[in-house]
């Protein structure tokens, strides 16, 4: 038999505690490599700078209303196909910015000198903006630069009357397009694709929001905060992190422990169970003390069916081995006997047998030899009977009629559901119930009678006779193969044993009913 090689591999507790540690450090996993918390305080910071860009860009826009009498210039015209819709209500701007795609930036570049300066007009806005954007500093520590149409700084804490327009956030919102980019803080240099978990070492995000006039961009509220570094975020909330920590930790120790009451423990006991089978320790066959699952209840309850099956049909064997034995032993010895003294009688120069003793020597080599063949034929039959059935069925009806032509010297009676069609080949309902009338001919029964009786599962049937009785010492032996009470007559003490092997190949039963007035047998047929 092949086996499985002897090479090392994982047991069950070892895969389940795997896949669960696995399991618990997906939050970590997402958290820290996929930067899915780093995204979400991200796009809360754009969020705010939306938010508060969108505030000052409506305060922006009042002034410079208020200007257009006096001839304030505005800026580049915004195309048709790009202008919102007037009957749209609510024009949400969504937060966008990714650090696992392609928006993180190197630094932003520095400011130009300006080609023309600012009109006044705008410089005075941006004057009376000034008190506004420092108070909100206070608060939200946001930088904040207003630009007029040109992109040119009229208001900040730096680079006033400097040039933002070759930037290209700044570039999109003068174009009349919303714009917001996510740059790295370290010097020149190629930006990796996710930046370091190091606080030294962060991203500043860029908000560029156009001021719409009268279909025109009078100017850009560009605003810039850091976000909150993870740790740092962590930290204040270390508190709730502790506890979902503890939590998942819980979880995956629970998760664990059903695992092992459920699948682990019973693996482990069925193993056990298997290797004292294999020791031939016959308590093993008992039910297992926890099963877990449905699933595995089945296997275990198969398992160890099949293992107390294999177990019986070896200590069958075994009997049956030595019951055969015995049996082919006495004719055998008799034959050889027999055969020994006749050939003694013809190689003697005088005949020590006289014709008559040499006829009794030959009748019984034959008699034995006649036994033998009986013996081999019940054998042949008995394979037959223990072979599974393939989707058989037959009347009981056609049976019966045949049974009454192979004994027409008895009187056989049968009522009930005959019309009704059992689990079994018309060759094997004949095999049991002429083994049954057999026997009952040869313990001198005139009358048989066959009583069937419909059930759910199959066919109930009740065969009688009035031969002699079974005496109570023989009737819990009747079944066991080779015992009979008609040895010197050529009985084989198969035909019960041949009976039971085919009714029970079929899912069906038989047994003796308590000695009445006459000898009655019971068999429940399976239903087709």
């Amino acid at each position: 038999m092949t086996r499985a090689g002897q090479k090392w591999r994982p047991s069950l507790g070892l895969v389940i505690f795997a896949m669960l540690a696995s399991v618990a450090t997906l939050p970590l996993i997402g958290l820290f490599f996929f930067r899915l918390y780093d995204n979400q305080l991200i796009h809360q910071t754009q969020a705010e700078l939306i938010a508060q860009s969108r505030v000052l860009a409506a305060i922006y826009a009042k002034e410079v209303e208020a200007r257009l009498g006096a001839g304030i210039v505005l800026g580049a015209e915004i195309p048709p196909e790009a202008r919102p819709d007037p009957e749209d209500r609510l024009t949400p701007i969504r937060p966008t910015l990714d650090l696992a795609g392609n928006d993180l930036l190197r630094r932003r570049p520095d400011a130009l000198p300006a080609k023309t300066p600012a009109d006044p007009a705008y410089i005075d806005i941006g004057a009376r903006l000034m008190p506004i954007i420092l108070e909100t500093q206070k608060v939200t520590l946001a930088g904040f630069r207003i630009l007029d149409p040109h992109g040119v700084v009229i208001a900040g804490r730096q680079e006033v009357g400097q040039s933002l327009a070759h930037i290209e956030e700044v570039a999109a919102a003068l174009r009349g397009q919303y714009s917001a980019a996510l740059r790295i803080r370290v010097p020149d240099r190629p930006p990796p694709p996710i930046y370091s978990i190091s606080r030294g070492v962060g991203v500043h995000v860029f908000s560029a929001m156009p001021v719409i006039v009268d279909n025109h961009v009078a100017g850009v509220i560009y605003t810039s905060r850091t976000p909150s570094n993870i740790f740092e975020h962590l930290y204040q909330e270390r508190g709730k992190f502790l506890l979902a920590a503890l939590a998942v930790v819980l979880a995956t120790i629970a998760i664990g422990l059903v695992f092992s009451r459920t699948i682990t423990r019973p693996m482990r006991e069925l193993v056990d169970r298997a290797a004292r089978i294999g020791k031939g320790d016959r308590d093993a066959f008992q039910p297992l003390q926890h099963y877990g699952t449905r699933e595995f209840a089945q296997l275990s309850d198969s398992f160890l069916d099949m293992a107390e099956k294999l177990s019986r049909r070896s200590d069958y064997i075994a009997t049956f081995s030595a019951h055969l034995t015995h049996e082919l032993k006495s004719p055998l010895t008799s034959i050889k006997g027999a055969a020994e003294l006749l050939l003694d009688s013809l190689r003697s120069k005088s005949d020590n047998l006289t014709p008559a003793e040499q006829k009794n020597f030959v009748s019984n080599i034959l008699g034995d030899t006649e036994r033998l063949e009986a013996m081999t034929q019940r054998l042949r039959e008995l394979a037959r009977a223990e072979s599974p059935p393939q989707n058989e069925r037959t009347e009981l009806a056609a049976v019966i009629g045949n049974l009454k032509s192979r004994f027409p010297s008895r009187i056989i009676t049968a009522t009930g559901c005959l019309d009704r069609s059992v689990g079994m080949s018309s060759e094997k309902a004949l095999i049991v119930l002429s083994h049954l009338v057999d026997n009952a001919v040869r313990h001198n029964a005139k009358n048989i009678r066959l009583e069937a009786v419909p059930e759910h599962a199959g066919v109930r049937m009740t065969v009688s006779n009035d031969g002699d009785p079974i005496s109570e010492p023989n009737r819990e032996r009747i079944f066991d193969a080779f015992f009979t009470t008609r040895r010197d007559t050529g009985g084989t003490g198969m035909g019960l044993a041949i009976v039971q092997a085919v009714m029970t190949s079929h899912g069906g039963s038989i047994r003796l009913l308590p000695a009445g007035e006459s000898v009655a047998f019971e068999l429940q047929f399976p239903a087709a």
